[in-house]
């Protein structure tokens, strides 16, 4: 586990990874481009959600404040995942964006390495609030720790996750058959059922 861009970086520079399933479709077409990845194994395989988690001892109504709730002064401290390499965290701030609460949001924001780490912040205590995968909300850990409210999908770029088989395959047949799994009719449903979208 880790930021698409951290494992990206990795794979680059050899990695000895079989598959590769990125939280956006951008990371495994740049393996592709450069020579480090499979282009005919290249396939979008969900689209993510972004939710705002909090803990179950917050004091925040998510239902009756939705986005506002990061601008309540309750919520001093909201934690994403770096924007710079995860794809969750750019969602978050072009959120921010759309709802004309960037400003205002921005001093409050610490940073995780990735969306898990984000989360690990909230369910801590170390930050009041989450930007979070509607995949982690809906965990078993985090579901009955927390409560969340889903932004908007029109308030940020479509979260396209692709997956890829890296060049540093140990067993790229195996690896097609694991993406084909996935991809099917039961990977498809197992992913619905912990927050992704089919695509």
């Amino acid at each position: 586990f880790g930021a698409s861009g951290t494992l990206t970086a990795q794979i680059a520079s050899g990695a000895p990874f079989d598959v590769f399933f990125s939280a956006d479709r951008a990371y495994p077409e740049r393996l592709v481009s450069d020579g480090h990845a499979d282009g005919a194994t290249l396939t979008l395989y969900a689209v993510g959600h972004i939710v705002l988690w909090v803990p179950s001892s917050s004091p925040i109504d998510l239902d009756a404040l939705g986005e506002r709730a990061l601008v309540d002064p309750r919520v001093r401290t909201v934690a994403i995942a770096n924007p710079e390499h995860a794809p969750y965290g750019r969602a978050a701030v072009a959120s921010f964006a759309s709802f004309g609460i960037a400003d205002a949001v921005r001093p409050k924001l610490v940073f995780g390495e990735n969306v898990a780490q984000a989360a690990q912040f909230a369910q801590s205590g170390a930050a009041d609030a989450a930007v979070i995968a509607r995949s982690l909300a809906v965990s078993p850990k985090l579901s009955s720790a927390g409560r969340w409210w889903e932004f908007p999908a029109a308030s940020h770029p479509r979260l396209e996750q692709a997956v890829v088989v890296p060049g540093t395959s140990k067993d790229p047949a195996a690896s097609r058959e694991f993406i084909a799994f996935v991809t099917g009719a039961d990977g498809r449903a197992i992913l619905e059922r912990h927050g992704l979208e089919a695509p």
